[in-house]
């Protein structure tokens, strides 16, 4: 067996002669001129889209709000990326959708389509084998079939029973080989019919919430009082006639930098709180161990329902400058307890 090897530094090799001069060729400038020309070439190719949003897709819409199952988005390659993003889009606003590889549809996943699904096809050529391989098993099961491609005569818009158009006049990729402009289009149509029936179907923030519990939307949105709460014999709660030094054992028990003041049947009568502490302790004559805390509490405390949204207590801690919230029902009875730290941890604020 024979070996060659290659001088990095030989200037007679001409692959690093060219790979040298490209290099050479490089500023920032260069950089920064081709980029702004991506994004024009692109920009330029979703005016031309956006003229054709017509009677079509408003067609398409009521076919996607009229489906009784769901929204099957499929493509291949780049456009295959495309549909699997559009699918999550319109899952995420109200559009039941999934995702189906037209390579697996013919190998057994077509059992994943009903006949009350729409299929949301994309192919910027239109002639994707994968593709129109599965069309007649789809036209004799009666699926809808919308498409989206950069071809109004080929095959696949031929067989649509409604064809998006979404042709770009170049690629910005400068070979026009590489899907930049095209697939952009594609998304971006993909966008509009998503919104599109989002406010048709008067689809809410609070929807919205639901399909995303884990994000910062969903927290806002979805979690209650009641789901963070300090509960039963965690709430921090002494008597009317309990002195400040009992006051503050228990606020160190239950360690919310406040207690609750309650009469017998449990009803809030004030808020004791490390801030009323503090300015006790600059009284110098003031005897702790002795003094009624119904002396030193704030009488008309902010108060929270446990129905509330956990953000609606971050509101009311900001407003007023405070730390904690007792939580009270109809009849301002204690049933709960909550801090700063709480809302913190359940990531609210």
């Amino acid at each position: 067996m024979h070996w060659i090897t290659i001088d990095a530094h030989d200037t007679a090799n001409p692959v690093l002669m060219n790979a040298n001069l490209k290099n050479d060729a490089l500023t920032d400038a260069s950089l920064i001129q081709c980029g702004q020309r991506v994004l024009s070439v692109e920009i330029q190719a979703l005016h031309a889209v956006q003229s054709r949003i017509g009677a079509e897709f408003a067609q398409a819409c009521r076919l996607l709000l009229q489906c009784q199952g769901r929204v099957i988005c499929t493509g291949m390659g780049k456009s295959g990326h495309i549909a699997t993003k559009i699918a999550a889009t319109l899952a995420s606003t109200g559009t039941p959708a999934f995702f189906v590889h037209p390579g697996e549809a013919s190998h057994g996943d077509l059992g994943m389509i009903t006949d009350a699904d729409v299929v949301l096809a994309l192919s910027n050529s239109g002639e994707t084998e994968e593709l129109l391989m599965i069309l007649p098993v789809l036209k004799r099961q009666g699926n809808v079939l919308i498409s989206l491609t950069g071809k109004p005569g080929s095959s696949l818009a031929n067989a649509a029973d409604v064809h998006l158009d979404v042709s770009v006049p170049e690629e910005a990729c400068p070979l026009g080989l590489a899907p930049t402009s095209s697939t952009t289009a594609a998304l971006v149509m993909g966008d509009a019919l998503a919104v599109s029936l989002l406010e048709a179907r008067g689809f809410t923030a609070d929807d919205f919430a639901r399909s995303h519990p884990a994000g910062a939307l969903g927290r806002r949105l979805l979690l209650h009082i009641s789901d963070i709460m300090h509960a039963g014999s965690e709430v921090p709660r002494v008597g009317i006639n309990a002195t400040a030094s009992e006051a503050l054992v228990e606020m160190s028990r239950k360690r919310l930098g406040m207690t609750a003041i309650v009469d017998a049947e449990d009803r809030l009568l004030g808020v004791f709180t490390d801030g009323d502490l503090r300015r006790a302790l600059d009284d110098a004559q003031l005897d702790l161990r002795n003094t009624p805390v119904k002396q030193l509490m704030a009488h008309s405390p902010k108060t929270i329902s446990a129905d509330a949204l956990a953000v609606e207590a971050a509101h009311l801690m900001e407003q007023y400058k405070i730390n904690a919230l007792v939580v009270v029902d109809d009849e301002k009875h204690v049933v709960g307890a909550l801090n700063i730290h709480d809302l913190l941890r359940a990531r609210v604020v």
